[in-house]
């Protein structure tokens, strides 16, 4: 993995010794972006709450020679963005790249279906653990007057069935948007990438284990969708993006197409 780069992405190397926390790395667009920010010399955090998801992650950089750790957290608190970054800290001294990847949609329904407790889960899977993290890791990267924040947006805010996850991921836009405004004078830039239809064959989505039964993003799959891998390049390319014009930039990650 290591010495095979995407050709999708120019370059090599570009990441050497960054320290590069990607949450949800136990699966999916998050084992891919791990992956990549590896492969081109990045430290890799590797971060999720499922622990066979992440262990397996883990091995699979180091056996390729990258330099990882694993940090088991529940991101849906700021307490636990706090540990994670702590952890962070004490093993490397920095954070040089935060993806905020976590998040996803756990049902598929008009909105007046909903109940209060299906929007709250909804917006502490896909909207509070960005902000938390955005939270946490701002002063370690005011302190170090550099580093840069991706979060993975969705096309899902022009989809239908899910408004509360859409609602979070409306509200990821705007936060790379302030966050760019408010911290590009300390050197830290906050872009957005918005992937559309996705497929994952290793979503699970508990601590058992258990696959997803959600299949709201699994319409039409195969038509047009996209691979983890490619995600993975284009969240490269985002984090080289260091000149000022970019900064609040919300891509929509290459021609997506569907849902995520």
């Amino acid at each position: 993995m290591a010495d095979e780069l995407d050709p999708r992405a120019a370059g090599a190397r570009r990441l050497q010794d960054k320290v590069c926390v990607v949450t949800g790395a136990g699966q999916g667009i998050g084992r891919a972006i791990a992956r990549r920010l590896g492969q081109e010399g990045g430290k890799i955090v590797v971060a999720d709450r499922v622990d066979e998801g992440a262990s397996q992650t883990l091995k699979d950089l180091h056996d390729n020679g990258v330099e990882a750790m694993k940090v088991l957290v529940d991101l849906s608190t700021l307490s636990g963005a706090q540990d994670m970054m702590a952890a962070a800290i004490e093993a490397y001294g920095r954070i040089d790249v935060l993806v905020n990847n976590v998040g996803g949609t756990i049902w598929m329904k008009p909105f007046h279906l909903y109940n209060e407790e299906e929007i709250h889960q909804e917006l502490e899977r896909s909207l509070l653990p960005t902000l938390w993290c955005c939270n946490a890791v701002l002063p370690i990267m005011m302190e170090q007057e550099g580093g840069s924040i991706i979060n993975l947006g969705s096309q899902s805010v022009r989809g239908l069935y899910r408004l509360p996850y859409a609602a979070s991921k409306g509200g990821i836009l705007a936060l790379g948007k302030v966050l760019s405004m408010e911290y590009g004078r300390y050197g830290i830039r906050v872009n957005t990438v918005s992937p559309g239809g996705t497929d994952i064959p290793d979503r699970v989505t508990s601590a058992s284990g258990n696959s997803s039964r959600c299949n709201g993003g699994r319409a039409g799959a195969g038509r047009g969708r996209r691979v983890p891998q490619e995600m993975g390049a284009d969240i490269r390319s985002q984090q080289s993006l260091t000149t000022s014009r970019h900064a609040g930039r919300a891509s929509r990650g290459c021609r997506l197409s569907g849902v995520r």
